[in-house]
């Protein structure tokens, strides 16, 4: 899936922004979130599991690379990062701003956003894969 995702959008495309206790982090589709993918849908099936307590996840894109720990506090979720390479070398600013404390549901929910986006690009591209299993994940955590 991320091989399609890399090849569908071009590398100078459309970007997500993450947005870090206000500074805005760009995420290519094309590129970033095209290598965080397999990472990703993991991630939000473990915090979607009722006795998730506590993961740590790697972003090894070259231009989106940092190790995230996040821990669950009630319905919130704490993350702490560390950075190493952000588009436009923003990982001092990032680490100065300290973690992010956001409702467990709004993180599920804006990444959901997100595989929405590149799910329907799929589709309307009539994408077929060798191996479906992150894909098949993918639509069963957009259709919870």
């Amino acid at each position: 899936m991320a091989d399609a995702v890399g090849e569908m959008y071009p590398t100078e495309g459309e970007d997500a922004i993450l947005v870090w206790n206000l500074v805005p982090v760009r995420l290519s589709y094309g590129h970033d979130l095209a290598a965080l993918l397999d990472d990703l849908v993991p991630l939000l099936e473990a915090i979607r599991r009722p006795g998730f307590s506590e993961t740590e996840v790697f972003w090894g894109a070259d231009t989106f690379a940092a190790e995230w720990r996040i821990v669950r506090q009630g319905d919130l979720l704490r993350i702490r990062a560390r950075w190493y390479s952000t588009l436009g070398n923003y990982e001092a600013l990032l680490a100065e701003r300290g973690d992010v404390v956001v409702p467990a549901a709004d993180f599920i929910g804006e990444w959901v956003k997100v595989l929405r986006r590149i799910v329907t690009d799929i589709e309307a591209e009539r994408v077929e894969f060798e191996d479906v299993d992150l894909f098949l994940r993918t639509t069963a955590l957009l259709a919870a």
